[in-house]
């Protein structure tokens, strides 16, 4: 049987190399998606049976490709390729969602291409309920997640429930709590603080902030096709989301 696998990843040599290794296997045939909009677009138009998913891109990251994936007809067997930590990994393989760890290994690659032929073979089963139990159990595994500030001299660890938004000036990132704001300690950019905060519900609003949207309190359509946030601090703090990321902050939200 021929299986169609889908490459996704937004850097062009690890697409390439995953295919060069996919070659080995001639019941695969492989097509490549260089973003989460091509992605999506592949896999409800082309219904591959394995999508072989790099997890940190740009925009939309891999989660994102997962969350929208669910809904649709079809849904395919999702193989992460990852650089992610242990712990991540571990609440991947609790969901029974394989996963290959880059440099990819030609061997490890050829076991998970094992596992995803099996599990087809018996019937794909309730594929889009395996990946709404595989991101609600990524969030409950990695809400013990900290982030390190600054506070009263020392490094703090706080839960990022506590966290309403990241904010970045010429000073650095800093974490906006119901108790102040704090410097963040080892995050010197926003883009890592998505990296290290994929996952959980934070969002990138605007070029300056992150707000976790669990804190959110209301929202309405804003001058220039941006929206406002209010958040559920006391001061009832205002966030813009820029216009380019309304789309997917509203698709976040489930609106």
């Amino acid at each position: 049987m021929v299986l169609r696998a889908l490459i996704v990843d937004d850097e062009k040599p690890a697409r390439d190399e995953l295919a060069y290794l996919l070659d080995a296997h001639p019941d695969i045939v492989a097509t490549q998606a260089d973003c989460a909009d091509a992605a999506l677009a592949a896999i409800e138009g082309d219904k591959p049976d394995i999508v072989l998913l790099d997890i940190r891109m740009p925009g939309q990251d891999g989660f994102e490709v997962l969350r929208q994936a669910r809904d649709f007809a079809q849904v395919p067997l999702f193989i992460f390729v990852t650089a992610y930590d242990e712990y991540a990994i571990k609440a991947f393989e609790q969901n029974a969602v394989d996963y290959l760890l880059k440099p990819v290994a030609p061997e490890r690659l050829a076991e998970s291409l094992g596992r995803a032929r099996r599990r087809l073979a018996a019937g794909r089963g309730p594929m889009a309920a395996a990946l709404t139990s595989l991101l609600e159990g990524l969030g409950r595994g990695t809400r013990t997640a900290r982030v390190a500030v600054e506070r009263h001299g020392r490094i703090a660890l706080l839960p990022t429930a506590e966290v309403l938004c990241l904010d970045a000036d010429d000073k650095g990132i800093a974490a906006l709590t119901d108790q102040g704001r704090f410097p963040c300690h080892g995050l010197p950019t926003l883009t890592k603080a998505e990296e290290r905060l994929a996952g959980l519900p934070f969002f990138r609003a605007n070029r300056a902030v992150m707000v976790n949207l669990e804190r959110i309190a209301e929202l309405s359509p804003w001058v220039g096709g941006k929206y406002l946030i209010v958040l559920d601090d006391a001061d009832r703090t205002e966030v813009t989301v820029s216009r380019n990321r309304v789309r997917e902050f509203k698709e976040r939200l489930g609106l």
